[in-house]
């Protein structure tokens, strides 16, 4: 899927993160923005946008769309090729001459037959039965004349209309050919330009984020909130639910993608559960669902300035799942065709619990969104201030790598960052690039 997001802020992602961490006290973190020095990069070949590979990428599919219909429809004109006007003439052709040889062969037997009883008068036989001879065969000549013409006619036009046949089942053999070609050159491309994009996100962006010096808005008035979505829910089971993303920036965002990222602190201490809660999601008016790589669904296309979008989501729970607190997180990024990008501030954290296999909720109503942290077993949640500080490089410090993560120099005291905060901070890196 096409899932590249230009980088938001990787210092106020952390901080969101550290804030809603499930397994670390309450830490009223306050970030300062993370740049470079801003020391101009060398000049180097200029390489394809993301924007433009992901629209090469549409347009290779486009084409490869095209070329599977254009083979279907080549295809089934061979096979409806019975009712085409030159296949019925010849059906009708072969006909024709099937009935002229029918009509010369009795011709030909009559004559045969009238030469026949011409032959067997006896010598004794009056003038009236050898005239009437005479008659027969005369008769039965002038009968084989005609069949022999329209025979030799019908023969011609078979002739003519078989080659008529051929060159229209030729033109529809040759024209399946050239579309089956013509699909499999369109694959060969599709597949090159979706591994170009690939290369370009796993390289960190391809060609630039295309913003203003590479950098991506925090938007507050881009918001995405669940809907329906439970506060508890037993291992081995599932719940529907949507998420909702508003634009409120004025402008209208071209491509939108929701981010919903699982965890859970079960017994045993926290776990990043991939493997044990599949996030999925669905298209609006479609019954199928997808999975959600780099855990973004979508994307919302063409989303109005003022408006809002639903998108059906699906949480699937492994019957392995430990029980225990648990989280999913919700944000939104988008990229515009003219390579603006941005996202939410923040990840609304909504609680959930994981019950026991075949356990019944004891809780009635939805999971609201928080960004108080999680109790942790009686510790008193202690605020603390940190500031966010770039490493010295020479490019964006939200767009380095996991070692470019900004480092925190805590007032107070050090502190442990829980594993959830450290999984979905390099969860939406990795999204967002």
């Amino acid at each position: 899927m096409d899932s590249q997001r230009a980088p938001v802020k990787i210092s106020r992602t952390l901080a969101t993160a550290v804030a809603a961490a499930v397994t670390t006290p309450a830490l009223l973190l306050s970030v300062t923005p993370a740049f470079a020095d801003g020391k101009p990069a060398a000049h180097t070949e200029k390489k394809p946008t993301i924007a433009e590979l992901e629209k090469a990428a549409a347009d290779a599919q486009k084409a490869y769309d095209k070329a599977v219909t254009d083979e279907s429809g080549a295809r089934k004109a061979l096979d409806d090729l019975d009712s085409a006007p030159a296949v019925v003439a010849l059906k009708n052709a072969q006909k024709d001459a099937d009935e002229a040889a029918r009509v010369k062969a009795a011709a030909d037997q009559e004559l045969t037959d009238a030469k026949t009883w011409q032959n067997a008068l006896p010598a004794t036989a009056g003038p009236v039965d050898k005239d009437l001879a005479a008659q027969r065969v005369a008769k039965a000549e002038a009968a084989v004349t005609a069949a022999d013409t329209a025979n030799a006619t019908a023969a011609g036009k078979l002739a003519t209309a078989k080659k008529a046949a051929d060159q229209v089942q030729n033109a529809a053999k040759a024209e399946l050919e050239r579309t089956k070609g013509a699909k499999a050159k369109a694959l060969a491309d599709k597949q090159a330009a979706d591994k170009a994009l690939a290369d370009a996100k796993a390289a960190g962006g391809g060609g630039g984020t295309g913003g203003q010096g590479g950098k991506c808005s925090q938007d507050m008035a881009l918001t995405a909130v669940l809907n329906g979505f439970p506060s508890q829910i037993a291992a081995g089971s599932s719940a529907d639910f949507s998420v909702r993303v508003t634009n409120g920036t004025g402008k209208q965002l071209d491509r939108l993608w929701p981010f919903v990222y699982a965890y859970v602190n079960g017994k045993g201490g926290g776990k990043d559960i991939d493997k044990l809660v599949h996030l999925q999601w669905s298209d609006a008016g479609s019954n199928g669902w997808k999975d959600l790589p780099l855990n973004q669904a979508g994307p919302v296309t063409n989303l109005a300035a003022g408006k809002s979008a639903d998108v059906k989501l699906r949480l699937k729970v492994d019957g392995s799942t430990p029980v225990g607190r648990a989280d999913l997180f919700v944000a939104a990024d988008y990229r515009n065709a003219d390579g603006t990008c941005g996202g939410t501030p923040s990840q609304a954290r909504y609680e959930f619990d994981v019950l026991a296999v075949g356990a019944k909720p004891t809780k009635t109503g939805e999971s609201k969104p928080t960004t108080a942290p999680r109790p942790q077993g009686g510790a008193a949640a202690t605020p603390l201030s940190a500031t966010a500080t770039a490493p010295k490089s020479g490019a964006l410090a939200e767009t380095g790598s996991s070692s470019a993560l900004p480092q925190l120099a805590l007032s107070g005291g050090a502190v442990v960052l829980g594993a959830g905060a450290i999984a979905l901070v390099r969860r939406r890196k990795a999204a967002q690039h």
